[in-house]
């Protein structure tokens, strides 16, 4: 009797045949980091090394002339404290607002019981399609008495139909078993949404949040289209001005010293590259360091809630 022989399937070489195809994917996403990360390093290095030599455009990869005078000088302009309270505050404020409104209003789409829910739904996503345009919109918040007031950095930004698209697809995935327990055990909507589903939807609220921190740090816009009043300006509304103004912040930082002879050196007096290298680490940092605290949610996040499961 003959036995017939299959041919044996080809397979991957798990003991040497993937470490080439590793070394390549680490080495192309090491260059890519460091693609990403080179702006930001090269203007911390900026802003620390010698003004006269960085103004050359000759600092590259490290420090030259380590110094931290730029950064007492540039705070001492005046305007920098008082708009980096306001940013805070309206990053904050608008965060926190908008990650309620879009947990909770995915969550009320998603409800058959709502009245109107698909009219209201379909309402809110057209609104990333089309909108009024910048004079009808700037009629409205001059109408509303938004001009010059804090909340036309909040109330404007608080429905994000994105963010809304993100959650609701989220909690479409979750086990409806989880509501209608807390149903069966007399619980009205709003205990539903903060006791059951708020807690269980963290990755794609942090994803949420990080999109609108971000955001609401990163505009200035509307302190440029709505704000005369400049105790109401933003932190990167004051950078934007710092770049423009550059040359004469440098000569009165330099003013501020006293006598122009009595400036130590060259390599701590106040260039127009020095202002914008400072001011720019200075609007930047805080941004950054915020993403690693929700970097571990973010990825799950994102993909639960951009795919129905």
């Amino acid at each position: 009797m003959t036995t017939l022989s299959l041919p044996r399937a080809r397979g991957i070489d798990r003991s040497g045949g993937d470490i080439p195809f590793k070394l390549f994917n680490y080495l192309v996403f090491a260059l890519f980091a460091v693609v990403c990360a080179y702006p930001f390093y090269y203007l911390i290095i900026n802003s620390v090394s010698a003004n006269d030599v960085a103004a050359l455009g000759r600092v590259r990869l490290f420090p030259t002339g380590f110094h931290l005078e730029n950064y007492t000088q540039v705070l001492d302009l005046g305007g920098l404290p008082s708009a980096a309270a306001v940013s805070v505050a309206r990053t904050v404020i608008g965060t926190v607002a908008t990650v309620l409104a879009s947990g909770f209003l995915g969550f009320m789409f998603t409800q058959d019981r709502m009245w109107k829910r698909q009219f209201w739904y379909r309402a809110v996503i057209i609104t990333m399609y089309f909108n009024a345009g910048l004079i009808p919109v700037f009629i409205i918040m001059k109408n509303l008495g938004l001009t010059n007031n804090f909340w036309v950095y909040v109330l404007p930004f608080i429905v994000q139909p994105f963010n809304i698209i993100l959650v609701k697809t989220y909690i479409e995935s979750m086990p409806r078993s989880l509501q209608e327990a807390a149903e069966v055990d007399g619980a009205n909507i709003l205990q539903i949404f903060f006791r059951v589903i708020l807690p269980n939807t963290t990755p794609i609220l942090a994803t949420v949040a990080i999109f609108s921190a971000v955001a609401q740090w990163n505009s200035f816009q509307d302190t440029l289209l709505y704000i005369t009043d400049q105790s109401l300006y933003t932190l990167q509304y004051q950078l934007y001005m710092f770049i423009n103004q550059a040359s004469s912040l440098a000569q009165a930082a330099q003013n501020a010293e006293g006598n122009l002879g009595m400036v130590a050196s060259a390599a701590t007096t106040q260039t127009p590259t020095s202002i914008r290298m400072t001011v720019s680490v200075i609007v930047v940092l805080p941004i950054i360091f915020i993403y690693p605290l929700f970097q571990r949610f973010f990825v799950k996040g994102i993909m639960l809630g951009a795919v129905k499961g």
